[in-house]
């Protein structure tokens, strides 16, 4: 576990990281991973949009009445009274052509669960993995991240097809930050479920569509929550969903991959998610959307999504660490000045940004909206929020 930079006062404007001296050999060795794993991810394809702040969508989350029976049939009084999400787009976004079929969730709580129904339109049901924890996206599925405390670090992820086959995994840092994924990481306790509105694998009819059912246990994944827990009214969490299609075609009665007429190999798969990402990797929590939970049963009323006041503080130091990590990735160091960096100056001096940075390292820090506390964010990609 990553520990928190020492932090000491340092006159009006609030608290500054100290100074940042002999770092220990592991942490030299991190960094080097970090600037491998920029230059496998091409950190360079996200500083296109790195400037206009994301919409970031969002879904309150309200509490079941009673425990629900996880069997993927989304026929219980619970389910028909939750809202659906807005449905999903492109993983690059809604300036590209919409998905062909329809997908959305609903989400409940209760305090052993927090629930979670999809439902998939697909006129050619198939799927072909058994194993629990194969990579699952090599066939059509459905997918689930959760960062509970929306520093962008431990978050978890779960995978599931048609067959119910299940890949959970934890992921310590990004990829792009250098992982690594958890992959033995598993949800003891996980209730998951599919129902099947068709045949599967079954090409000579037209299915019409597949739902899942989870219910996560909050004694797992309140290890990487807010102060250890699970949520209380009104708290929120970085969530996002994913919806892994590939083409098919039939070959001797059997569905296959459609593949590129000029690769012989299978077409690209298309991604559809509920919170875009501006790219094709779902591995960048800072697009994920929000969700806030409730302690409003559902169908007894309704709860008023808050916003934010940081979140535009969130992405003005998100701007330096883009910066950063390109900085890095061109010249093997840091920029020990803002000014060095391909950021937006009017932005850094409207929300008073701070950098402290050695060759191997930095911190850059950020008042809150409320001025009573203080946001960072540092060479790793954490962010993380310091006072009240």
């Amino acid at each position: 576990m990553q520990r928190d930079i020492d932090f000491r006062p340092a006159g009006r404007w609030g608290n500054v990281p100290s100074v940042m001296r002999g770092l220990p050999r592991r942490r030299i060795l991190a960094v080097a991973v970090v600037a491998a794993a920029a230059l496998a991810c091409g950190i360079g394809e996200m500083l296109s949009d790195a400037r206009r702040q994301p919409e970031l969508r969002h879904h309150v989350v309200y509490r079941a009445h009673e425990p629900l029976v996880v069997d993927g049939d989304l026929g219980d009084a619970a389910w028909q009274l939750a809202a659906w999400t807005d449905a999903f787009v492109d993983i690059e976004g809604e300036a590209l052509p919409a998905p062909t079929w329809l997908t959305r969730v609903k989400t409940l709580w209760d305090d052993d669960y927090f629930y979670f129904a999809a439902e998939l339109e697909e006129p050619h049901l198939w799927a072909t993995l058994t194993e629990r924890d194969a990579v699952i996206y090599h066939d059509n599925d459905f997918e689930v991240f959760i960062d509970p405390d929306g520093d962008t670090h431990d978050y978890y992820e779960l995978e599931i097809n048609a067959l119910g086959t299940v890949w959970d995994l934890m992921l310590e840092k990004p990829y792009r930050d250098g992982g690594p994924a958890v992959n033995e990481w598993d949800i003891e306790g996980l209730l998951a479920a599919v129902a099947l509105r068709g045949t599967l694998n079954d090409p000579s009819d037209r299915d019409e569509a597949w739902t899942v059912e989870l219910a996560l246990p909050w004694d797992v994944l309140a290890e990487h929550a807010p102060a250890g827990r699970r949520p209380r009214d009104g708290e929120q969490w970085r969530v996002n969903f994913s919806r892994v299609q590939w083409d098919l075609e039939t070959v001797d009665g059997d569905y296959v991959k459609a593949t590129d007429s000029t690769t012989g190999r299978p077409r690209d798969e298309h991604n559809w998610v509920w919170s875009q990402q501006g790219t094709v990797n779902m591995h960048k929590p800072e697009m994920w959307g929000i969700v806030q939970f409730s302690d409003v049963v559902v169908g007894e009323g309704r709860t008023g999504f808050r916003a934010s006041d940081d979140e535009a503080v969130r992405w003005t130091l998100r701007q330096v660490y883009y910066a950063q990590s390109t900085y890095h990735r061109e010249r093997g160091h840091y920029a020990r000045w803002l000014e060095d960096l391909a950021v937006d100056r009017r932005a850094m001096l409207a929300s008073r940004v701070r950098l402290l940075s050695s060759e191997r390292a930095y911190v850059a820090s950020a008042p809150g909206d409320d001025g009573r506390a203080l946001w960072h964010i540092n060479e790793e990609g954490r962010i993380w929020k310091q006072g009240q």
